[in-house]
């Protein structure tokens, strides 16, 4: 079925607000911004509070949260007003996604412009949403008692499904553009093997991501290419640190957050040979079959790689004592843009295996 642009138009409308969402999640990440609202009111929380009574409320209701009582206390109103905006405008965000979504939805629906396939697609993407959304409170809840940040671990699973709504999205949209067509024509170049590896990778490293964002690793080790002058972490080599006490409690011993910053950036290692090896096999393949989009897609995969190095690297050397909000947000961005290139080259290419 071919489908009319103002489909498509919507799809990408709904892809560039995800895209918004998972950036401004990061800056209520890194502003620790998260647990400023203590309540999941789906309905009344729409409207931030409009009356300097209404702040207090929502100020008293913070104070009594661990994040209050053991980091910020003292804290006055105007800086907790910063960091509620930015969780408000993150749960807020959500809510205009939704309202973008379903209306388009039910008029196209209504109008026949959606057909089965395009319908199960739509499916996919509307139940991770909707575990995004519910998983983001139990994310949230989990650092509104006893420890006064939002679990690592949580927080990851979090990012990594929102990330899993913008691939069915993403993926939906290509369906819909039909961007497949324009190489429908490529001859069989056994790529697939490659960038299904690349793809593992990604998904690893993205998930190491949010949790050496949710332990703070960065601030512990803002060194390169060294770790505090090692390269191996001489804490991560002892077997006695090798305990589920020490993973459940990572903010109480050195062991998790040296482990996961070290497999974060060896896997990013990996991962950029990975990626540079594939995209040379992209565009040997474009030369030799004359096929500029595939190198285009070869060139796009190395320059997106190097470039999200860079700003890993950057993002570490200045996380000393905090992790700098920019270059943060910066670098979960570019997790997302080579998430796209790789999903993209999947789509184009999974014919011709």
């Amino acid at each position: 079925m071919k489908y009319s642009n103002k489909v498509t138009i919507w799809l990408f409308i709904g892809l560039v607000m995800v895209f918004v969402q998972v950036i401004v999640g990061g800056i209520t990440r890194l502003t620790e911004s998260g647990l400023s609202i203590t309540k999941w009111e789906v309905i009344s929380g729409t409207l931030p509070p409009l009356s300097e009574a209404d702040w207090e409320q929502q100020f008293e209701l913070y104070k009594s949260t661990p994040q209050y009582i053991e980091i910020n206390e003292g804290m006055n109103l105007d800086d907790f007003k910063f960091i509620y905006f930015w969780e408000y405008i993150h749960r807020f965000w959500a809510r205009i996604m939704g309202f973008v979504f379903l209306f388009p939805f039910l008029f196209f629906l209504v109008k026949g412009h959606l057909d089965r396939a395009l319908l199960k697609k739509l499916s996919v993407v509307i139940f991770f949403a909707l575990l995004a959304a519910t998983f983001g409170w139990i994310m949230v809840a989990s650092g509104l008692v006893e420890r006064p940040w939002v679990n690592a671990y949580k927080l990851s699973i979090h990012l990594m499904i929102a990330f899993s709504v913008y691939v069915a999205l993403l993926w939906t949209f290509l369906s819909a553009k039909d961007v497949g067509s324009g190489f429908s024509d490529l001859p069989n170049l056994n790529l697939m093997p490659m960038v299904w590896l690349t793809f593992v990778f990604l998904v690893v490293q993205i998930f190491l991501g949010g949790v050496m964002s949710g332990m703070k690793a960065a601030v512990v080790y803002p060194t390169w290419p060294d770790m505090n002058g090692v390269y191996f972490p001489k804490v991560i080599f002892e077997a006695s640190q090798w305990n589920v006490e020490n993973f459940n409690n990572y903010d109480k011993n050195p062991f998790m957050p040296a482990l996961i910053h070290f497999l974060h950036r060896n896997t990013a290692y990996l991962l950029f040979i990975l990626g540079n090896v594939l995209s040379y096999r992209l565009v040997k393949f474009g030369n030799m079959y004359n096929i500029m989009a595939l190198k285009r897609v070869g060139y796009l995969v190395s320059a997106v790689l190097l470039l999200q190095v860079v700003i890993g690297i950057i993002t570490v050397i200045s996380s000393k004592g905090s992790i700098p909000v920019f270059w943060g947000v910066l670098h979960q961005a570019g997790a997302l843009v080579l998430l796209t290139v790789l999903v993209f080259t999947i789509f184009v290419i999974r014919i011709k295996k």
